[in-house]
């Protein structure tokens, strides 16, 4: 399958948004979910398994991630290797012709399991908890959110906000990394749990963002 061909299943599945419209990082995603899914599908590996890999990459972050900063520096990895298998399950199901209405719905429900790990992981490395449970509560709005706007005939994705899934990624990768690689070099400091705390708290105010641009664009869509 051509790069063209791709971009246009993959655009009939996401709400028919044009991948050349979007932002210069969720392209380049784009392009390296399709180069991945292109060589698995060559390997022989089918969708559901590339799920279930990154699910399985995603619940081992916080167990990686507690037991101090070389764990955080792991954890930080694990999500980078996770959302990358994420974004090619789907990459594969497109090269393959395997996609499905179930298959979108095992991989939103991974999504969201696989956020909360990293959540999670935040928590255990002292992000206070309330923190963590609202960045996490405004994040599953904000999918609810668009999800009920399509089942109430809004044609598309509505708007790409600055909350979407690599954000996520983003975030949670770098406050692991960081948080680990400062709590290295200023062991005994308490610096880590710092940084991990803003990196919940940059969730956070993110989702609401997010969340707002997406409800002003649902309301004049529906209207």
């Amino acid at each position: 399958m051509t790069w063209d061909e791709y971009a246009a299943a993959w655009s009939e599945l996401h709400g028919g948004f044009d991948p050349a419209k979007a932002s210069p990082v969720i392209r380049g995603w784009i392009r390296a979910a399709y180069a991945g899914g292109s060589l698995l599908a060559r390997w022989g590996a089918g969708p559901t398994q590339v799920t279930v890999a990154g699910l399985l990459l995603c619940l081992a972050v916080p167990l990686v991630a507690w037991p101090g900063p070389g764990g955080l520096l792991a954890g930080g990895l694990l999500v980078l290797l996770a959302s990358f298998a994420d974004g090619l399950d789907g990459a594969v199901a497109v090269v393959t012709g395997r996609t499905s209405r179930i298959g979108f719905v095992y991989d939103s429900m991974a999504d969201r399991l696989g956020e909360a790990a990293w959540l999670a992981a935040f928590w255990l490395a002292g992000a206070p908890g309330w923190l963590v449970v609202a960045g996490g509560a405004v994040s599953w709005l904000h999918e609810y959110v668009r999800a009920r706007a399509a089942a109430a005939g809004m044609p598309d994705i509505g708007v790409v906000t600055v909350a979407e899934r690599p954000t996520r990624v983003s975030v949670a990768a770098a406050g692991l990394v960081v948080g680990g690689a400062v709590g290295l070099i200023f062991s005994g400091t308490g610096a880590s749990d710092r940084v991990v705390t803003v990196a919940a708290a940059a969730w956070l105010v993110l989702a609401l963002a997010g969340l707002a641009q997406l409800v002003v664009v649902v309301r004049r869509r529906l209207r």
